[in-house]
Order: structure tokens, then C-alpha cells, then sequence
């Protein structure tokens, strides 16, 4: 990631939107150069994007050199173009039985009027499954076992996070006329506000990154006229970069320097979380460009012990009206908030949660502060912090 410069007290602790230049950008992204000969196991180096094949499919096999692997993917999703191509990682009949069920659950969710919204495009351009994983699982545990057995996911996850990590699913369908999303970074910090994401200091930006792992598994073939995802190899190394997203001058070098790879039926692409990217507009009379977007995150976003933080809140809202009633500073009452309730809005069910007017939808501890300023009473508090559970629940 880029150094900022040392402040008289030590590297500098907090980014602003102040600090991002689009020349210090492309001069970064420019900079770097996506060698072949830095990585023995990959078949070719295409627009900087690396392509994987047969020869790390015969390589994985052996433990010791399993290894050499993951080092090598954690080089490139690191410190190379943050975006590996792995070219036939799953099997046509493997994929064809998967978009046969994704198919019918789709069905399923129009029959019943549900709509799956997307964080980064127009409302209606894409067709969406949220919690695929567990839906999959539900609907056609057969196929599931056959797809997560997939030896290329758990290769790329392991190497990037190491053991016991977390993989969620979500299936997109972007149907022909589907406009480009704009280019973003993704979860943790890329799926926060600025005003958020400029609140946790320049550490968490860096460590952000390692704690998840994008992905990708192509359900149909996507010739570049079907607009598959576009990627700015090496944009990842950017410090301030979930702070530029957005911007004007970053959204421009983006649409003059950003690459597209054709992908085919059971390929599959994982990148660097902080990767600037978006899914491009699909210019095709008839093709639904499908894939399987995978989030996989790090076993360590954990907390060490489970909290009851629903009824934590109920409890200490009677106490915190009569504070609030006699002048308890609003930074006293934040201070208990943050201790009590959940701060964070995942993970969550984005089929009954899904974001208004934001990226992430409202937390608990946000419900609370607002019953405050609203003086409600605790009945209707504790109701409408049951039906958050309730939306936050799976199934």
C-alpha cells in the first residue's frame, strides 16, 4: 500500500478526501508492472491481469508446492496487480446444475415479489440472489456439495486468509442493457459512507483489505460485449483510495485505463478487495451475463465472546431516557450506545435489509440514538429492535 508521508508526530493517523490526487493515483498504478517471470505457476500475463491454467492445477496437487502456490497468489493479490484469472476452474456440468437451481430460485423470488437491489448499480439492471450460499445449501444440497468442493475456492481463500474463513454468495444477473457500476472498492470500507469510512484511521485502510477476498464464477460465457467486470490492475496499492472512489478525476482515469478480460463458463477471478472495479454495461441483444460473486472473509472478524446486545439495549433504554431528560451530554450517551448495542450493519439478510438512500442499512446502535431523540417509549423500541433481528436473520 502507499506510504503518506511521516507527520512530526509519526505517520499520519487519519486520511481525507483532501489527500487524494489522481496524479499521485496513476502515478502509482502506472508504476508497477505485472511481470510474468515473478510468477513460475501462472500460463500468461494478459492486459496485467494474470491467468492461471493447467499447469497450477497439476502443481496443487503435491502439498509442498500447494504451498509455493499460496505464496504466490498472496504475492500477486498483495504486491502484483491484485486480480489472478484461474481459466477452467470448475466443470460445465458442475456450472450448468448450479445455474439450473439459481434459475428456479430466481423464479421463485419473482412469483413471490421479492427484488434484489445492488449497492453500485440502477435499480432493475440486475437480477440478484442475496444468501445464495445458504439458499443453495437449502434448495439443492447435492449441488452444493458438488460446487463448494471446488478445490480453486478454497486454494484462493486459504492463501489470502489462511484457515477457517467465512464464504458468502451472491448471484448477479446483469441483463443486456445493464449499465456499467460506477467503480468502488469493496467490503469492509467500501461499503461505508465517507463520512464512515474517513472516521477509522489510516491503519484500518491498510488492514481492511487482508481481512476479505473477492471473487467471482462465471456462469455463462461473457465476451467483452457482454461487459464482464471491469478491473484496474495494481489500483490496490493506493493508500487513500476508499476516500477517492467517487471523485470526479478518479472516475475518469478509471473509464480511460480500466481492462476487460473475456471469461468463459466455469472460469473463475478473485481480486484484492481493494481493487478499483465495477461490472461493465452489457451491450449484448440476448446474453444475461451470470456470475456467482463470492465474499469471503477472514475467521479473525470475530468477536471473543457472544452478546446479547438486543437485550442489552432494551435494559438500559428506560435509563438512558431519564439521563438524556437531565442533561447527560450527547457524547455520554453515544459512549454507553456504542458499548451496548451493535454498531455494525453486517452481516445482515439483504433480501428483508436492504439499504435507503446508503450503503449499508441502519445499525442498532443508529435505532437507539434515534429512539432517544424521538423520546419513544421502550415498547416501541423493544419492537422495533426485535424486527431489525428479524431482518438481519437468514432463511
Amino acid at each position: 500500500m502507499t506510504a503518506l508521508a511521516p507527520s512530526p508526530h509519526g505517520w499520519q493517523t487519519w486520511l481525507h478526501r483532501d489527500d487524494c490526487s489522481v496524479e499521485e493515483f496513476a502515478a502509482s498504478v502506472e508504476a508497477s508492472a505485472t511481470e510474468r517471470d515473478d510468477y513460475p505457476f501462472a500460463e500468461s500475463v494478459e492486459r496485467q491481469v494474470l491467468i492461471y491454467g493447467p499447469k497450477l492445477t497439476r502443481a496443487i496437487s503435491d502439498p509442498t508446492t500447494r504451498r509455493d502456490v499460496r505464496a504466490e497468489i498472496v504475492n500477486a493479490l498483495m504486491d502484483g496487480p491484485g486480480i489472478i484469472v484461474f481459466r477452467g476452474a470448475f466443470e460445465s456440468e458442475v456450472i450448468d446444475r448450479a445455474t439450473e437451481a439459481f434459475n428456479e430460485m430466481l423464479a421463485a423470488q419473482r412469483a413471490a415479489g421479492v427484488t434484489g437491489g445492488d449497492h453500485f448499480a440502477k435499480p432493475g439492471a440486475n437480477d440478484r440472489i442475496w444468501g445464495a450460499l445458504d439458499k443453495l445449501a437449502v434448495a439443492r444440497p447435492d449441488v452444493f456439495v458438488d460446487y463448494y468442493a471446488n478445490d480453486i475456492i478454497a486454494l484462493a481463500s486459504s492463501a489470502w486468509l489462511g484457515p477457517n474463513y467465512q464464504i458468502n454468495s451472491a448471484l448477479n444477473i446483469v441483463n443486456p442493457g445493464g449499465q456499467a457500476q460506477v467503480p468502488h472498492r469493496d467490503y469492509h470500507l467500501g461499503f461505508m459512507p465517507l463520512e464512515t469510512a474517513t472516521a477509522y484511521p489510516a491503519h484500518v485502510h491498510r488492514l481492511s483489505p487482508v481481512l476479505t477476498l473477492q471473487g467471482a464464477v462465471a456462469h455463462c460465457d461473457m465476451p467483452i460485449e457482454t461487459g464482464p467486470t471491469m478491473y484496474l490492475p495494481h489500483s490496490h496499492k493506493y493508500l487513500p483510495g476508499y476516500l477517492a472512489a467517487g471523485l470526479p478525476d478518479f472516475v475518469d482515469y478509471f473509464a480511460e485505463h480500466y481492462v476487460q478480460l473475456p471469461l468463459v463458463k466455469g472460469d473463475a477471478v478473485f481480486f484484492n478487495p481493494a481493487l478499483f472495479h465495477g461490472a461493465g454495461t452489457n451491450r449484448s441483444v440476448d446474453v444475461r451475463r451470470m456470475a456467482n460473486l463470492l465474499q469471503v472473509s477472514s475467521a479473525f472478524g470475530r468477536s471473543l465472546e457472544s452478546v446479547d446486545r438486543t437485550r442489552a439495549s432494551e435494559a438500559i433504554y428506560p435509563v438512558l431516557r431519564v439521563r438524556k431528560a437531565s442533561g447527560a451530554s450527547d457524547r455520554e450517551i453515544r459512549n454507553v450506545v456504542a458499548a451496548a448495542a451493535e454498531g455494525y450493519p453486517f452481516p445482515t439478510n439483504l433480501d428483508r435489509d436492504q439499504p435507503v438512500d446508503s450503503l449499508n442499512s441502519e445499525t442498532q446502535a443508529e435505532l437507539v440514538l434515534r429512539a432517544l431523540d424521538g423520546d419513544w417509549d421502550t415498547a416501541r423500541l423493544t419492537a422495533e429492535l426485535r424486527a431489525l433481528d428479524v431482518r438481519h436473520l437468514a432463511g
